[in-house]
């Protein structure tokens, strides 16, 4: 795979946003951009699954990433088609195994995850099967890659309430996805990993949201054995990592993080000297 970054923000992309006009602090008339919210409806060959709430740009990755990470995309399984009609924002997923959820459909768990993420009760399914490889993470690393994400134009810099999650080996980001729940970023990139038939084992997530159970849980069944973010976390989130075996970094700001879990994994081998006291960017809402 190339290292270079596969998929980036397009916050040129007109369709992503809409301008609104208000009146600033000052009385003054004032028009901004604000983030776009659609409905797209998911399919698993002739079953509805779930309707999700995204920003409308990589829909068959959302679609293909949310059911795997459900667990209702076998790793084995041979996918036939996936099919985005725009006018009724609906994605289709087909497969050569006959699949129903009907069942599953009836038990689901609200996470704390932003624009009210849903996942089924059985959520801890196959976890007792996940161990991550012990990979290896370099403190500089860490900080080239926060401060690469964290001024590449987004939207998230030029219009907020959103969150990115982006996939990234050693140093190199390599896909970047925003959306208005941190967990549809994060199914987007599970879906590009299952369509592009991605390696896992050496890679890093990278999130700008909190470090949740949901967040740990999604990246662990992806066989991803880092997860990083510039936010906090949950004791769950923690727990659940250690049981599975991730290195968990959390409150990336400028030469300040901490670990919570495979601590033992990192290489202190960053120059603090080079790296700048507050990663604090212009812009950020």
């Amino acid at each position: 795979m190339s290292k270079t970054l596969l998929i980036k923000p397009n916050p040129d992309n007109i369709r992503l946003t809409r301008a609104v006009t208000g009146i600033d602090h000052s009385g003054e008339h004032q028009e901004i951009r604000v983030i776009e919210e659609r409905p797209l409806t998911i399919y698993l060959n002739k079953q509805e699954i779930v309707t999700a709430m995204t920003i409308g740009d990589y829909p068959q990755y959302l679609a293909v990433g949310y059911l795997r990470n459900q667990g209702m995309l076998l790793g084995d399984d041979v996918i036939t088609g996936v099919d985005y009609e725009d006018d009724i924002e609906t994605v289709v997923v087909r497969t050569k195994r006959h699949t129903d959820f009907e069942e599953k459909l009836k038990k689901k768990t609200r996470t704390s995850g932003c624009a009210v993420g849903t996942v089924f009760g059985d959520m801890m399914e196959g976890l007792d099967k996940v161990h991550l490889p012990a990979t290896e993470v370099r403190t500089s690393w860490l900080y080239k890659l926060a401060h690469e994400i964290n001024t590449m134009p987004s939207l998230y810099l030029q219009a907020g309430a959103i969150h990115g999650s982006v996939l990234c080996q050693r140093d190199v980001p390599l896909v970047y996805m925003e959306d208005v729940g941190r967990h549809n970023a994060v199914d987007k990139i599970a879906g590009w990993m299952v369509m592009e038939n991605a390696v896992a084992a050496d890679k890093i997530m990278y999130t700008t949201g909190r470090l949740t159970s949901e967040m740990v849980i999604k990246t662990a069944l992806m066989g991803i054995p880092v997860l990083a973010s510039r936010s906090g976390f949950t004791a769950w989130g923690v727990e659940i990592a250690k049981q599975v075996g991730m290195t968990l970094i959390g409150r990336m700001r400028g030469k300040r993080f901490i670990c919570l879990s495979g601590e033992d994994r990192l290489i202190w081998d960053a120059d603090l000297k080079q790296i700048a006291n507050d990663s604090k960017e212009s812009g950020r809402k």
